[in-house]
């Protein structure tokens, strides 16, 4: 039966950027597996873990050693081999010294190219101790990271400075350098709340030992449960529900190593203002969770998270009541500001706004969609009316205070606007519409007059930017 042992890798560093943290985390187990499976070591499971200060994988049943092999190396075709007296030639020398064999262990292997002689040897595999250093080495080269940076007087480099490194086999240290670091067995909890150094004894308990002596969750998606679980329970205090964004929840579990959540509050005045105005300053902005209540409707409330257990958790609300209250501000400022004016009034001003050198102005480009929107309503039998006020007024918007600040909410707040005039409700939603799908396979506009200006709109893009000579040339263009 193959021996096997588990093996502990961690790499502790400095804050690592909460929205590479899984990027990373899932690149290393997937460099490893590679690195792993290329010396032809088997195991049974991977564990990954992923914190704010921590890159570290767990693999069960690790095989101690290669597995000896029979290899079978190919030399030179028969016909070269030997020379005329039955020598070996220089070429089959060469081969034999290359191999460390000699004449009497060549075998011949037929193929349809002919006769070739060969060396069969076995070669004893090589021990998993010796080549996990050059496998982790290579799996932490290869990370996707855009920037690596350097710290004290190394050559090293990282995402982020490294301070700790542990590589344990079974209950066995690997001594190893790892980005100038000695690997050993002593790993670090939280920050704040953790003694100090934790002697790690076993790779299984490494998770265990963390919760435990480190107050560190160190699994990304147990954290990210425990997140969700204390976001929802926050919420469900005031009769609320956490609006919990998949992407938010990721940068949030990556932010925190122990999970504490922290119920604010806000103005109820603020509620007046849109609703995706609300959201886009507390969830995009602040990076807190939003709170609804059974009808969808916001409440007055935010949770956000703390990577403190405090003993003034009191001072911490109020700490971010504070920085969201001033932006809360500005926006009902912008909101109030921006309505003094009508869309139309902004219309020809659009015309000092550059689209594309080539292409003019927003104002040229707003022309050109109008006349698509015109032709494409008549060719499906369609209100070109409706379809032509709405184009007219779809970038409008652009130029408010709300979209200068918070450029996402362009078009959003176009239909807000327009409502407020007393434009149609569906011109109203076809601003908004005009920008869907954003992604592939996201909602489509759900209005004709939607429809026609989102096809024009993205006809003149199109026709636009291939004319000027922009071509394509990433999936992100």
């Amino acid at each position: 039966m193959t021996e096997t042992r588990d093996l502990l890798f961690e790499l502790g560093t400095e804050e690592l950027p909460p929205t590479s943290l899984l990027t990373l985390s899932r690149a290393l187990q997937a460099e490893v597996e590679a690195g792993l499976a290329k010396a032809g070591l088997k195991f049974d499971r991977i564990h990954p873990y992923a914190t704010p200060r921590r890159l570290a994988l767990w693999i069960e049943a690790l095989e101690v050693a290669q597995p000896d092999q029979d290899i079978e190396r190919r030399g030179p075709a028969e016909s070269a081999a030997f020379q005329a007296d039955g020598s070996p030639s220089k070429a089959l020398e060469g081969f034999l010294r290359g191999c460390g064999a000699t004449v009497d262990q060549l075998i011949k292997l037929e193929t349809d190219k002919g006769t070739w002689v060969a060396v069969r040897q076995s070669v004893k595999g090589q021990p998993t101790a010796a080549l996990l250093p050059d496998i982790l080495r290579q799996a932490l080269a290869a990370l996707p990271i855009a920037k690596r940076m350097r710290w004290g007087d190394g050559t090293a480099e990282f995402v982020r400075p490294v301070h700790w490194a542990v590589l344990l086999f079974g209950d066995q240290i690997i001594d190893a350098d790892m980005l100038g670091i000695a690997t050993g067995r002593v790993t670090r909890g939280h920050r704040f709340h953790s003694a100090g150094a934790i002697s790690l004894k076993t790779p299984a308990a490494y998770a265990e030992t963390l919760a435990g002596e480190g107050y560190v969750l160190a699994d990304f998606d147990a954290r990210k449960q425990k997140v969700r679980e204390l976001a929802e329970a926050a919420a469900a205090r005031v009769q609320g529900q956490a609006v919990i964004d998949a992407d938010l929840l990721d940068e949030v579990t990556a932010l925190v190593e122990w999970p504490v959540p922290v119920l604010g509050a806000i103005e109820a005045r603020y509620l007046e203002l849109p609703a995706e105005v609300l959201i886009t300053t507390i969830q995009n902005n602040q990076k807190y969770f939003p709170v609804k209540d059974a009808q969808g409707r916001l409440l007055p409330y935010f949770i956000t998270f703390s990577n403190l257990d405090s003993t003034r958790l009191d001072t911490v609300r109020e700490g971010n009541e504070r920085v969201v209250r001033p932006r809360l501000s500005d926006a009902e400022f912008f909101w109030n500001l921006d309505r003094k004016r009508t869309l139309e009034s902004r219309v020809e001003e659009l015309g000092q706004v550059t689209f594309q050198k080539t292409l003019g102005s927003v104002l040229d480009k707003t022309e050109r969609v109008r006349a698509l929107t015109r032709a494409i309503a008549e060719r499906l039998g369609q209100d070109g009316a409706a379809a032509d006020r709405a184009a007219r007024l779809a970038k409008a918007d652009l130029l408010t205070a709300m979209v200068g600040e918070f450029p996402e909410l362009q078009g959003t707040m176009g239909r807000y606007y327009a409502l407020a005039e007393g434009e149609p409700a569906e011109i109203a939603a076809a601003i908004e519409e005009q920008y869907l799908p954003k992604v592939s396979g996201g909602p489509l506009p759900q209005t004709d007059t939607g429809l026609i200006l989102a096809l024009a709109e993205k006809l003149d893009t199109l026709t636009g930017i291939f004319s000027a000579g922009l071509i394509p040339t990433g999936d992100k263009d």
